[in-house]
């Protein structure tokens, strides 16, 4: 296939996702020519398209916008509140602004772009990995097509070897050059293709890349001043944006209520409702391609930011709520059976489907308590020669009500802007409480729990 003088040629000529769009925009034909050259002639196309100039020249300037908006809100506050301008012009000018937005919105607006600032310079430094990269291959592609072209040389001057047409010895040995000449062009063509191949790959990578940055920034401009929406899209979309977190929070709630239930049904309910909605949270955030791409940074990059901590610890926390209510169920479920056939026994005939559904009911229920009151490891352990038994509820207690309220809050927070919880450092601060209480508390009452629901099945077969 031949294209055009300057037009690279399609990496992917017969890809369905190329005909449909779909192909990274690294991979998408691009006409190259003198005012937009190709940097690597050697692959054919440009699997990392961008200019690590232009990135810079918009963090700084983005950098600095966000100082001029922060530098104006500060004045404008000082200007409202009377201890910076005094006088009639300046009870006028606060009578004037005084209820109105252009507070909120210019401290809201220097947060986005400082949240965008600092992912494009996020960016700039992974375009410029990406580019480096890319130059490597481009350079490995020469000499590969350097070698691939030497091979077929040789091959095409074994083809024309005169001796090939001859009989005897000098016939053979140049069948046997022109034999290792093809299987020289194989390998250098094999060589080639794998360096294209993991081109491709590049391309990919740095187009997942660049739309999880694209994704942050447009998430970080949502606190801009624009046009304001009505009141019940704002609620729809604060639902949306921020389900899991409610979700999380009211399993929460429901644990301080647990504290005080009452009642043979109050707790098995509690917790399988705390189990459900747990569930539904944890799916929610490994959906979002947000959380995937923040936990893989931290995971594989080191990238240990404010966004990874919360990610890893709602997601720890969703996965640890579903297991006590799951394992009520489970276990009860796995003892319906034997309770369906003792009912029936004692009922000397069938059971009707009422006294079938409330049995099995029951085994979940016992199942439910029986967790309730499982062994967390914190209680068998000794410190300083004092059973931790002995103060592990109070700490439970306590525990359980931070969890709360620091859900509570951050719930809040995203939606009264006023409490300040989508700040680093109150991130930082929730983060760290919560992070202590999963990985203590939470971590090692669920581990009792696992510790039963085994035991018990270890038992059973």
């Amino acid at each position: 296939m031949t294209t055009a003088p300057g037009v690279e040629a399609n990496p992917y000529p017969d890809s369905a996702a190329h005909r449909s769009g779909d192909l990274p925009q690294g991979l998408k034909p691009t006409p190259y020519g003198p005012d937009l050259p190709n940097p690597y002639t050697h692959l054919g196309f440009n699997p990392t398209p961008g200019n690590t100039d232009t990135v810079r020249d918009l963090h700084k300037k983005l950098a600095s916008c966000a100082k001029a908006l922060e530098e104006t809100h500060g004045l404008v506050t000082k200007l409202m509140d009377g201890s910076y301008w005094q006088g009639d012009a300046a009870v006028a000018f606060r009578e004037e602004l005084q209820g109105g937005p252009l507070a909120l919105n210019l401290k809201n607006a220097a947060h986005s772009i400082h949240k965008a600032a600092r992912q494009l310079n996020g960016w700039e430094g992974e375009l410029d990995d990406f580019q480096r990269r890319a130059k490597r291959l481009n350079d490995d592609a020469k000499d590969a097509q350097d070698a691939l072209d030497k091979a077929k040389g040789h091959a095409t001057k074994a083809k024309n070897d005169p001796d090939l047409n001859k009989n005897g010895s000098r016939q053979d040995d140049a069948q046997k050059t022109l034999t290792h000449a093809n299987t020289a062009v194989q390998t250098a063509q094999a060589d080639l293709d794998k360096i294209i191949t993991k081109a491709k790959k590049l391309a990919e990578e740095h187009e997942e890349r660049a739309r999880y940055r694209a994704g942050k920034i447009r998430h970080a401009t949502k606190k801009l001043a624009p046009h304001e929406p009505g009141a019940w899209d704002k609620f729809t979309g604060w639902l949306g944006d921020n389900l899991p977190d409610i979700l999380s929070g009211v399993v929460a709630v429901l644990g301080v209520i647990a504290i005080f239930a009452t009642g043979p049904l109050a707790v098995p309910l509690l917790m399988v409702a705390a189990a459900v909605l747990s569930g539904t949270a944890l799916a929610l955030r490994l959906q979002d391609d947000e959380v995937w791409a923040s936990l893989k940074d931290g995971l594989t990059k080191g990238e240990f930011d404010a966004d990874f901590w919360g990610n890893a610890i709602s997601v720890a926390g969703d996965a640890l709520g579903v297991v006590p209510g799951l394992g009520a169920v489970a276990r009860g479920l796995m003892k319906a059976p034997e309770a369906l056939s003792a009912a029936a026994r004692s009922a000397e005939g069938a059971l009707a489907l009422g006294q079938k559904v409330t049995t099995v009911g029951s085994t979940i229920r016992d199942e439910a308590l029986a967790i309730s009151d499982s062994t967390s490891l914190l209680e068998r352990a000794n410190v300083f020669g004092a059973r931790t038994g002995d103060v592990l509820p109070v700490v439970e207690n306590t525990a359980t009500w931070l969890g709360a309220g620091t859900a509570v809050y951050g719930v809040a927070g995203s939606l009264y802007d006023s409490l300040g919880s989508d700040s680093d450092a109150v991130k930082a601060v929730t983060s760290t409480l919560d992070g202590v209480r999963t990985g203590t508390v939470d971590g090692s009452a669920t581990a009792g729990v696992l510790h039963y629901l085994f035991g018990g099945v270890a038992a059973a077969s």
